[in-house]
């Protein structure tokens, strides 16, 4: 029940994040329920590897680079799935933001 709970406030983040931010594009709601499960496979299973690659040059850009992780899981998403798409590096990266700004919020009344 909880993991349909994540599901939805995930997509409520999408939703939101694709209304917000200029130059992204979800084309329905089905679309952006696929979008919020392949970002939570791909953060899961993709980013930690990504993350432990780039830790040097992260350490040199004091933890700068770790944004440009999030938008190449965001583009990589895009690539992925018809429906979505992502025209630049500052849209993938404000769209990454305010998907954990909004899911940080509601899933704050999930616990």
């Amino acid at each position: 029940m909880k993991l349909l709970l994540r599901l939805v406030i995930s997509t409520l983040a999408v939703l939101v994040a694709a209304n917000l931010v200029p130059g992204v594009v979800v084309a329905s709601t089905g679309t952006a329920i696929i979008v919020a499960i392949v970002l939570g496979i791909l953060n899961t299973f993709l980013k930690p590897v990504l993350q432990i690659l780039a830790l040097p040059i992260t350490i040199l850009t004091l933890g700068l680079f770790y944004f440009v992780v999030n938008v190449f899981i965001i583009y990589l998403a895009s690539s992925l799935i018809d429906g979505f798409s992502v025209n630049g590096f500052i849209p993938a990266l404000l769209f990454g933001l305010v998907v954990s700004v909004v899911s940080a919020i509601l899933g704050m009344f999930l616990d």
